[in-house]
């Protein structure tokens, strides 16, 4: 398993960008998966079904299957939130992970910059950032990475597949004792 990283402020367009990316990632490495980590409360349930009403009684977590897709939802009850190691270790093996968030984990990184959002770049303070992807590559006056326009994509996909990094599979504590 690989992974590899976005940064950008909001409203810079990293899901677009990514969302875009996907299929030629694929096409280029077979399966890949996402994690993207959130600053605040969010819902993937509907509200009055009954995944999301046991849910709201108090389980823990609450499984949902069909003949199409089957989802997990974890209620943390106060415990921590994961970190990216442990968001990590609740994946399926994959060829590739890509992360939107955990920006300050140590891993191989673009980032995502639009001079119209009105915030600095993060590659200066952040040695993980390999490459920038923006809107306005000529409004980087001394670019210290390589520099990449939003609509080169192909290039981009490239780029993910050279520079993502390898995963050590995590170590099974009952098989390490033996």
């Amino acid at each position: 398993m690989r992974i590899f990283g976005f940064a950008g402020w909001s409203g810079s367009g990293k899901t677009t960008l990514i969302e875009i990316l996907i299929p030629l990632l694929i096409a280029r490495v077979g399966s890949v998966s996402l994690i993207k980590h959130a600053h605040h409360g969010f819902e993937v349930d509907t509200p009055g079904k009954d995944s999301m009403r046991h849910r709201q009684a108090g389980c823990t977590e609450v499984l949902v299957s069909s003949a199409r897709r089957w989802a997990l939802m974890h209620e943390l009850r106060g415990a921590p939130e994961l970190g990216l190691t442990e968001a990590l270790d609740r994946l399926s093996r994959c060829e590739l992970v890509l992360v939107e968030g955990y920006k300050t984990h140590p891993m191989p990184k673009l980032e995502i910059w639009r001079p119209s959002v009105g915030k600095p770049l993060l590659h200066p303070n952040d040695p993980a950032i390999l490459a920038v992807a923006t809107d306005q590559p000529a409004a980087l006056l001394d670019p210290r990475l390589p520099v990449f326009g939003l609509d080169q994509v192909d290039e981009i996909a490239t780029f993910i597949v050279r520079e993502a990094a390898l995963r050590p599979r995590p170590i099974d504590a009952r098989k390490a004792s033996e």
